[in-house]
C-alpha cells in the first residue's frame, strides 16, 4: 500500500446545527446521505449551473467537533470558504478554512491495516483508495498506522491520471 500527503489540497469545515440543511440546499451532492467515514463527490455551482469548484465531502464525527469537511484544491479553499460564508445569511453555521492546520493524505494499492480518524473511501473510483484528513506533520505516523509506504505526491498524481480521473 502507498500513501502520499497532497500539498495542493485544502480542507474547509462547515459546522453548526444548521450545517446539513445549509449544505444540502447549496451543493450538488445529497448531504443527508453522509455519515462519518463516508465520502461523496460534490460541487458548488453558479445560479446558471456552471461549476465554481468541485470537492470531496465527508462528515466529521462528534469526537472531531462534528460538521462537514470539504477536501478541495488548496488554491481555491479560501474562495470556497468565502463563497459559502456569503450564502450563509442567517443559517446557524460556521465556515472555516482549515488548510493551514489540516491536509489530505491519499492511500491506495491495498487495504489499510487500520481505519484512522477522518478517513473515507474515495467515492470516484475504488482504485483511488482512501482519503485521510490529517496535519502534514502526522503524514508519516498515519502511513505507518495504515501499513503504507509514504511516497511523494507525484506518485499519487501519476496513479490518479492512470485511473483516468481528472
Amino acid at each position: 500500500m502507498k500513501a502520499a500527503f497532497l500539498p495542493d489540497r485544502g480542507v474547509i469545515k462547515v459546522s453548526g446545527e444548521g450545517a446539513r440543511g445549509f449544505l444540502n440546499g447549496l451543493v450538488t451532492t445529497d448531504v443527508t446521505q453522509l455519515s462519518p467515514g463516508l465520502g461523496r463527490f460534490g460541487a458548488l455551482l453558479t445560479p446558471q449551473g456552471k461549476i465554481i469548484i468541485d470537492f470531496l465531502i465527508t462528515e466529521a464525527s462528534n469526537g472531531h467537533g462534528g460538521g462537514f469537511l470539504l477536501d478541495c484544491p488548496r488554491a481555491l479553499a479560501q474562495a470556497l470558504a468565502d463563497k459559502l460564508a456569503f450564502y450563509k445569511l442567517r443559517a446557524k453555521v460556521t465556515v472555516e478554512n482549515l488548510s493551514d492546520s489540516l491536509g489530505v493524505i491519499a492511500a491506495w494499492d491495498g487495504d489499510p491495516a487500520g481505519q484512522p480518524d477522518l478517513a473515507f473511501a474515495d467515492p470516484r473510483t475504488e482504485a483511488l483508495g482512501f482519503r485521510i484528513l490529517a496535519p502534514e506533520g502526522l503524514a508519516r505516523k498515519v502511513a505507518d498506522q495504515i501499513g503504507a509506504e509514504l511516497v511523494d505526491a507525484a506518485a499519487y498524481e501519476a496513479h490518479r491520471i492512470t485511473c483516468g480521473i481528472p
